[in-house]
């Protein structure tokens, strides 16, 4: 149920952004509950966002049902639900700041998207081994992808770069160490043009900044992406957010509950009967 107009105003404001490629389950229920009921309980807004840049995966009927199960939880959020879909070509032409530290890359689609899609638990950043950083931008051909060059973005925004962390497994400021970061991270892909294809922490990145997003809540599998996204924040010039990472839900058997879990989703509960409150004791708040 959308709220009444965004007030910029707002010292506290955060969003929950799911990709509408499937069912919500148990631990979006709880990222969107905790999320909700925290910026509420300061008098802060609550935005929905639609993070469905995959074009082939997301669908209107899986975006319908997110609405429904949020609607149902008792969630209410401020504004309009914002599509990243419908800001591609956008997000595209906002690299142009970006593009002496950018360079074309003509590997494997497969590859490419992999890079473009949100990290998971366990799974690192596929460090790139630099196979076509010496191509100049004018060497582009239709198809290839846009990297970032880290180590050259690491010297145009200097050696301090830090975030804040309010999560409890990872609490405190943190600085994004060069050395570190060249390991972990390396070069990522930003876009891919003919496609295109974003980047989830791209287009994260301006959205957070255009929604005035003060604070980002989701699940603690995510917080290894932050740097990337703090350092794209430095380079384009956009506001360093609060970050918290929570817990993750996970099955009897410590496995982080994903969309393939269909029968932890909400829309199954709902239909064997279950309440909101149930739903709420399920995750533990």
């Amino acid at each position: 149920m959308v709220g009444g107009p965004l007030s910029r105003q707002t010292t506290f404001r955060t969003r929950f952004a799911p990709s509408p490629t499937g069912p919500l389950h148990l631990g979006h229920a709880y990222s969107a509950i905790f999320a909700h009921d925290r910026v509420r309980a300061a008098g802060g807004e609550f935005l929905l966002r639609m993070e469905d840049t995959d074009l082939e995966r997301c669908r209107p009927e899986w975006e319908a049902q997110i609405v429904e199960d949020l609607t149902w939880l008792g969630l209410t959020w401020d504004g309009p639900i914002r599509r990243q879909s419908d800001k591609l070509a956008d997000y595209m032409a906002r690299l142009e700041p970006l593009r002496d530290l950018l360079y074309p890359c003509s590997c494997t689609r497969a590859d490419i998207r992999a890079a473009l899609s949100a990290p998971q638990e366990g799974v690192a950043f596929a460090v790139y081994p630099g196979t076509c950083r010496g191509r100049g931008m004018e060497s582009r051909q239709p198809g290839d992808a846009l990297r970032l060059n880290l180590a050259a973005a690491l010297d145009a925004i200097g050696p301090e770069v830090t975030f804040t962390e309010t999560g409890p497994a990872h609490a405190g400021t943190h600085r994004i160490d060069r050395a570190t970061a060249l390991e972990r991270i390396g070069d990522v892909v930003l876009s891919r043009k003919g496609e295109e294809i974003v980047a989830y922490f791209l287009a994260s990145a301006f959205d957070d900044a255009d929604q005035g997003i003060s604070h980002v809540i989701r699940g603690e599998d995510l917080f290894d992406f932050t740097p990337v996204q703090v350092i794209l924040q430095r380079l384009l010039g956009l506001p360093t957010l609060v970050y918290h990472h929570h817990a993750l839900i996970r099955d009897d058997h410590g496995k982080r509950l994903a969309k393939r879990d269909d029968a932890r989703a909400i829309a199954k509960y709902r239909t064997d009967g279950a309440s909101p409150q149930d739903i709420r004791r399920m995750v533990g708040l």
